[in-house]
């Protein structure tokens, strides 16, 4: 089951990305608290020399957060969440203008801010637009893509909210439903994303992993973000600084499912394993 290939592109900051070839998103996390305690990061050189990482890796977006949404994490203000990631997102564009910037972040205030002032192309709101009602009305006045993610409850609740009646049609229905609301209001750049490890036990995970392919229906491009994540390191009884090489895995598997989009920690193994994957896939396209 594919993707329509007219909706595998994505424009970002009046650009066009053609995503048949699969893309890979950097995260560059301004929390104290992230999960990933290696990628915690300030406004500084440390955090500037990451994100030229990414890019010389071949990153194509670079994610930027000021709201750790791991489990149970700590809620901060609008305000804190906007004074972490400003002065980050202002020295980055002014030293690489031309990348592609999304931030992390379900309030509408956040995501007008950032674009008005630092021309951040693309917001990624793990909510779905369900923890702030102006969400979507913002995105379509802004004109910027938007990853439209599955989550039930909040960062703080989402732990306690595993029950579904289908697991796949219901996070199906959700990202159709949404969809349509989004292209309504004339936001055309839409990608969607699972919402791996918001509000799923780790067999849900991987139940969804599975059934990748059934997104495809959506017809718009689909982002996986599993880097280092719990159903990786709590699957091999390890910790998320060890979990590199299962995150690689689980990204070869997304990318069989079609995935368009990996959002990851590491985007040099990232990079490399879309690299095999395009190999592999033009070796079976000439059998």
């Amino acid at each position: 089951m594919k993707a329509d290939p007219s909706s595998l592109f994505l424009k970002l900051n009046q650009q066009l990305y053609d995503l048949r070839t699969p893309i890979v998103m950097g995260i560059v996390n301004l929390t104290p608290d992230s999960f990933f305690s290696l990628s915690r990061y300030k406004a500084g050189r440390s955090m500037l020399n990451l994100v030229e990482q990414q890019i010389n890796d071949g990153a194509t977006i670079i994610d930027i957060g000021g709201y750790s949404t791991r489990p149970q994490a700590v809620p901060v203000s609008a305000e804190e969440e906007l004074e972490r990631i400003s002065e980050p997102i202002e020295m980055i564009r002014r030293k690489f203008p031309d990348v592609p910037l999304s931030v992390d972040t379900f309030r509408a205030d956040v995501a007008r801010a950032v674009v008005d002032r630092f021309g951040v192309a693309m917001i990624n709101d793990v909510s779905g637009g369900t923890l702030d009602p102006m969400m979507f009305e913002t995105i379509a006045a802004l004109d910027v893509a938007y990853v439209l993610m599955h989550m039930k409850g909040t960062p703080q609740t989402m732990h306690t909210k595993v029950e579904y009646e289908a697991l796949l049609p219901d996070i199906i229905h959700f990202l159709q439903r949404r969809v349509a609301q989004l292209h309504l209001l004339g936001v055309n750049d839409v990608v969607i994303d699972p919402g791996f490890g918001f509000a799923k036990t780790l067999e849900q995970n991987y139940e969804l992993l599975n059934k990748l392919e059934y997104f495809n229906e959506i017809e718009v491009p689909l982002l996986v973000g599993v880097s280092r994540k719990s159903m990786i390191y709590k699957l091999l009884d390890t910790t998320p600084e060890a979990a590199l090489n299962g995150s690689t895995a689980v990204h070869m598997l997304a990318l069989l499912g079609g995935a368009s989009i990996l959002r990851v920690h590491d985007v040099k193994e990232a990079v490399e394993a879309v690299k095999i994957f395009e190999a592999w896939k033009k070796g079976a396209n000439e059998r």
